[in-house]
């Protein structure tokens, strides 16, 4: 199946949302990661390495100032202070959604960028799975827990303003989507993607919702890189 590169596949969840293109790819991911890789492949060269990349997700305005958190071992750190409220990081493949095929893909990195009101609301609930996933926990397992939270009215809802910077030329969203295009994520309580002119004909907003949470992420792509170079809105 061909498909526009700005077109979000099934099951795209709580962040990256970036799925493979087509069913073709979906079902190739499917075959490839069907597990949880050795940690090691997750993590990046060095500290150093990732903290560039994580601030590449917003203009040096914004990631200059920013909080860093890298990923290892033992989860997420905070690697430099920042003092504008933004979080940068390098989210890695299970932030997609529990039924996106490409969830335990090794290769993808996700830099982001989170302001104050998505580091008090959507981070906490990364950062929650992440542990989950460091404790060798099956999705079956953390789809469970998640439904256990939503049934308990304990899952953490963005609050009002939770928006991200996902701006990195280096990014790589996955192997359907590679560098996908750089674009600003807003974060919302489940909601009708209609009502903001999501996914519809010439709309530049697309939404991205997962079965087991009641959150809708809304993705609208920017004419610039963050490093301010030209991207080009490819069509395949």
């Amino acid at each position: 199946m061909r498909a526009r590169v700005l077109t979000l596949g099934r099951g795209c969840g709580l962040a990256i949302l970036i799925c493979a293109i087509g069913s073709a790819g979906a079902d190739d991911a499917k075959a490839v990661y069907p597990a949880m890789a050795p940690m090691a492949q997750y993590l990046m060269a060095s500290p150093a390495v990732e903290i560039a990349l994580a601030r590449s997700a917003a203009p040096a305005s914004i990631a200059g100032d920013a909080e860093v958190m890298t990923l290892g071992a033992h989860g997420y750190e905070t690697a430099a202070k920042g003092g504008n409220g933004f979080v940068c990081m390098v989210w890695r493949s299970w932030t997609a959604g529990y039924d996106d095929p490409e969830f335990w893909n090794p290769k993808l990195r996700a830099p982001i960028c989170l302001n104050e009101a998505a580091v008090r609301t959507v981070l906490p609930v990364y950062l929650e799975r992440t542990k989950w996933v460091l404790a060798g926990l099956s999705r079956t397992d953390m789809i469970a827990r998640s439904k256990a939270a939503v049934d308990a009215h304990t899952f953490t809802l963005p609050a009002p303003g939770a928006m991200a910077f996902m701006m990195s030329k280096q990014g790589y969203l996955g192997d359907g989507a590679g560098h996908w295009h750089p674009h600003l994520m807003f974060f919302l309580p489940r909601t009708d993607g209609a009502a903001w002119g999501a996914d519809l004909e010439g709309s530049p907003v697309f939404a991205g919702q997962d079965a087991h949470e009641p959150v809708t992420v809304f993705f609208v792509p920017v004419p610039k890189w963050s490093d301010q170079t030209t991207a080009v809105m490819e069509m395949h």
